[in-house]
């Protein structure tokens, strides 16, 4: 047994047989609580504590699993080109949105991580918290902040909009599906996008667009904005 524990292939049984139960469980009890992603974080988290395995040993597999987020992210291009010709005639509509979303975002965790006189590694690490993994470490790396934050950060502002996006959606009566997507794409990243195929094609297109514009925007306005504040 230990020695399997210390091979990556621990790290990828585990990984990969939690989030299977968390689709399991989210299919059988349609709630949108039991995320899948969400389950898997909380199970790979008891097993590590209750047997005593460190991060590291886990890390050997989970290491494997983040070499294929940057792919994965690329392959949502395929339902956009799908729907191309629908970005083509809405393409101002969507800039302007995923650009007030984005811009919205980091002035709201600039503004809060100041009302609260947080630490400033801890600040700059939230700030592209709404970006894709990948982009947000790298923003990170770049300011100076902490990225394991920004790597929290990330996954659970994506599971917070996959679990609520589409709610406050139906809440406030956005039902045209260009707009659903964009604003799930633009706050909740690759995780929000996922739920967003769930919803229909075409949501899942703008929010896999989103993802992609949100980043780069991230990308130049951070620099600015830290000099401005």
């Amino acid at each position: 047994m230990k020695e399997l524990i210390n091979t990556p292939y621990f790290g990828l049984i585990i990984s990969i047989l939690t989030f299977e139960l968390g689709i399991y469980l989210n299919k059988k009890t349609k709630l949108s609580l039991f995320n899948p992603l969400l389950v898997s974080i909380v199970l790979t988290i008891f097993i590590l504590t209750n047997f005593n395995i460190d991060l590291e040993t886990y890390n050997k597999g989970g290491d494997l699993l983040s070499f294929f987020l940057g792919p994965a992210i690329v392959i949502l291009a395929v339902p956009l080109y799908h729907k191309i010709e629908l970005l083509k005639a809405n393409y101002k509509a969507i800039l302007i949105g995923i650009s007030a979303g984005t811009l919205t975002g980091i002035l709201t965790i600039i503004y809060l991580t100041n009302l609260f006189n947080l630490d400033l590694g801890i600040s700059l690490a939230l700030i592209p918290k709404s970006v894709t993994t990948p982009i947000g470490i790298e923003i990170c790396n770049q300011i100076g902040g902490i990225s394991s934050i920004t790597v929290a950060a990330s996954i659970t502002t994506g599971i917070l909009g996959s679990v609520i996006g589409p709610f406050i959606c139906k809440l406030f009566g956005i039902k045209n599906k260009v707009a659903v997507g964009v604003a799930i794409g633009t706050s909740s990243h690759a995780v929000g996008t996922s739920r967003a195929i769930e919803i229909g094609e075409t949501e899942g297109a703008m929010s896999g667009l989103a993802i992609g514009i949100a980043g780069l925007i991230t990308v130049f306005l951070v620099p600015i904005l830290l000099i401005i504040f």
